[in-house]
């Protein structure tokens, strides 16, 4: 079992940067596939991104995100990083992480498939 905290959000203009963290308060990301999504005010979690544990270095995105964010594990910190490059208003949302053990490529951007949650961190992108 492995508790997520996610780290790093904030209050931004558009256009600007956020780094988020993700690490476990107790136990180890080794073994489990990571994940990331979000949810807005009055709308469903949404997939953003994912590592596969039997993936190697291969990094999954949303379309939305694709060429904005990246997704960064370092096993040896035990640590997950989301870069959030050149903010847009319809990125605000609280942004989670999440762990799970059987995943299958497409079933990674399915929320229900995941196992374990983090509390979520706030990013809001606003002049």
């Amino acid at each position: 079992q492995v508790q997520l905290v996610e780290s790093g959000g904030g209050l931004v203009p558009p256009g600007d940067s956020l780094r988020l963290s993700c690490e476990p308060s107790e136990g180890t990301l080794n073994g489990y596939s990571v994940g990331w999504f979000r949810q807005a005010p009055g709308k469903e979690r949404e997939f953003v991104a994912a590592n596969k544990w039997s993936g190697g270095s291969t990094i999954y995105y949303a379309d939305s995100v694709k060429g904005r964010f990246t997704m960064t594990r370092v096993n040896a910190k035990n640590t997950v990083y989301l870069q959030l490059n050149s903010l847009k208003a319809e990125d605000t949302a609280v942004y989670y992480c999440a762990a799970g053990r059987r995943l299958i490529s497409s079933s990674l951007r399915l929320p229900r498939q995941w196992d374990y949650w983090g509390p979520g961190t706030q990013v809001t992108v606003s002049s």
